[in-house]
């Protein structure tokens, strides 16, 4: 399929659209002007609250309750959407105009059967009988390489990681075949060679079907890999548009140089004094097993093995980040070690105690010691506490500071991640970005020796993802923890990483200084992992390794 020509009539046209707060509070979307080709990949890039999703919603007509259109078109099939009521929109919705969502468990419904959702909208669209509906549901399911679609037909969404969830949610969409694909963010929450494999897939069926696809992402990465032309959002404007190449390579406005200038990039390593003090943290024959399954009344399956005899040192002051593909083992080995999961064998040891047979007072001790930082703040954060009682709550183990030194801790830790101003706030009145400080101010108070960030940056646009970047790292080089940064995000480790672990499937695969595995791995996975890495700058300036999307289009 090739990359249709300006001079088209488009697939979706959106003219001068506005969108505000009811009553005219606030504007969200200002004049926003776009059009959308037959074949064509588009890209809509901002940070979080640049307007991007709104727009899309606004093109189903899907706003949230006390938002709404107040201005301008949106033309699809010759037709502008803004006028049409609920039963005129629902011929639109699915058949002509699909959408994959951010998060797949919120747009599949837990209590209904894989096969049910995905028959809904066949049976709602088409004169289909049962038995055809079931066929195609089956070689859809095929087409995304879900391996046993008869199985899944049968489960339900639990039972399936999010990068499966989300090639369901990609395959119920494709079976309508749109004339236009809305993937909103689709891969955020997704490890490299999943979100590589989920958008591959998005491409292939967009070909097959000459679908034309409106990707909305904060990654730019993603853009240089996959999509044909972009346009750039801040606080509902359009800032700049053209192609790819011309915008990623020679961005015209400040605002998208800004973007560019926040993609994570290698520093030098740091110089380490050579030291013959024994690691901070020894790991040594750990395992960890899940409970399996039940089989019956009286009986279970076997356990499943999670982590498989494992090995790890972490030193004083070193930043060892800790790789993987979902389901590897990361989050595990992390919540095993500071004793929030169960192990089954082995030694933890920390200052050389072992915590795994450790009395309450030596745990006590330890647990004081170490901190997590968790992925998402918000659900961490106690949302009826302000913002400085957040951050206090660690000290109350800590008698010998009174009332005064423990304001004054929590004031300066509050003005070393930069929110000394907002001290009086909850949690629900900051940004992703605001609200991830706090739980790192949170984890810092006590000044730890040692921290397990799990995943910290996942859910963050790119220059609020570089902001919490920098604020660790100089966190870390002023107070000296030693951190284990787990991490899906191949960039942000580059950027952060003294040294560099990689796991699959509950073991530790290849390990070694952060440029000796970045830039001669060893192992096929570590090779697979970072080759799905999407590095837009990299790509663009090679003809070797262009785009995927200009590849696919040709």
């Amino acid at each position: 399929m090739s990359a249709a020509l300006p001079t088209a009539q488009p697939v979706l046209s959106v003219q001068q659209l506005k969108i505000e707060l009811r009553g005219g509070a606030q504007a969200l979307v200002h004049d926003l002007s776009f059009d959308v080709h037959a074949g064509e990949f588009l890209a809509v890039v901002g940070e979080s609250g640049s307007g991007k999703t709104m727009a899309a919603r606004a093109i189903l007509q899907l706003l949230p309750p006390g938002i709404s259109q107040t201005g301008g078109r949106i033309v699809f099939d010759g037709e502008d959407l803004a006028t049409h009521d609920v039963k005129a929109m629902r011929p639109i919705r699915g058949p002509g105009i699909g959408m994959v969502f951010q998060e797949p468990m919120v747009s599949l419904n837990p209590v209904h059967r894989i096969g049910e959702q995905m028959a809904e909208g066949l049976r709602m669209h088409t004169a289909l009988s049962a038995a055809e509906i079931r066929t195609r549901c089956l070689d859809m399911l095929r087409r995304v390489q879900i391996a046993e679609p008869e199985r899944c037909m049968n489960a339900y969404p639990h039972e399936f990681s999010g990068g499966m969830r989300q090639r369901i949610m990609l395959a119920s969409v494709m079976l309508l075949k749109p004339r236009l694909l809305i993937a909103d963010e689709p891969t955020t929450a997704l490890d490299t060679l999943s979100q590589r494999e989920v958008l591959d897939l998005m491409v292939g069926l967009a070909k097959d079907q000459g679908t034309a696809v409106l990707l909305i992402t904060h990654n730019l990465g993603l853009v240089g890999r996959y999509a044909q032309r972009a346009i750039v959002l801040e606080k509902g404007r359009l800032v700049e548009t053209g192609d790819v190449p011309g915008i990623l390579v020679a961005p015209k406005q400040p605002y998208t140089r800004k973007l560019i200038d926040a993609l994570p990039r290698r520093q030098d390593a740091k110089a380490k004094a050579a030291t013959a003090q024994p690691p901070l943290m020894q790991v040594r024959g750990l395992s960890v097993s899940y409970p399996g399954a039940r089989a019956g009344l009286f009986r279970r399956h076997p356990p499943q093995r999670v982590i498989d005899s494992l090995d790890l040192d972490i030193h004083a002051g070193e930043m060892v980040a800790l790789v993987g593909g979902s389901g590897s083992g990361k989050t595990t080995l992390g919540r095993a070690i500071l004793r929030l999961a169960a192990s089954q064998g082995g030694q933890i040891l920390f200052r050389g105690e072992d915590v795994r047979s450790a009395d309450r007072a030596a745990l006590h001790r330890f647990r004081l010691a170490c901190q997590l930082v968790f992925q998402d703040p918000f659900s961490s954060l106690d949302p009826r506490m302000r913002v400085h009682e957040i951050v206090a709550e660690p000290l109350r183990h800590v008698p010998e500071l009174g009332a005064s030194a423990r304001a004054r801790r929590v004031h300066e830790t509050l003005d070393e991640v930069g929110l000394d101003q907002l001290g009086a706030r909850h949690p629900h009145e900051l940004s992703g970005g605001q609200r991830q400080r706090v739980a790192i101010a949170r984890a810092l108070v006590r000044r730890p020796a040692f921290v397990v960030a799990d995943e910290p940056v996942s859910a963050l646009d790119m220059t609020i993802q570089a902001q919490v970047l920098r604020l660790f790292q100089s966190l870390q080089s002023h107070h000296g923890f030693a951190c284990l940064f787990i991490s899906h995000d191949l960039a942000a480790v580059e950027q952060i990483a003294d040294r560099v672990i990689v796991m699959e499937r509950g073991r530790i695969v290849e390990q070694g200084t952060r440029d000796a595995v970045f830039d001669a791995p060893r192992h096929g996975y570590t090779r697979a992992l970072l080759e799905a890495t999407p590095r837009p700058l990299a790509s663009l300036a090679s003809p070797e390794t262009e785009p995927f999307a200009e590849k696919i289009f040709a």
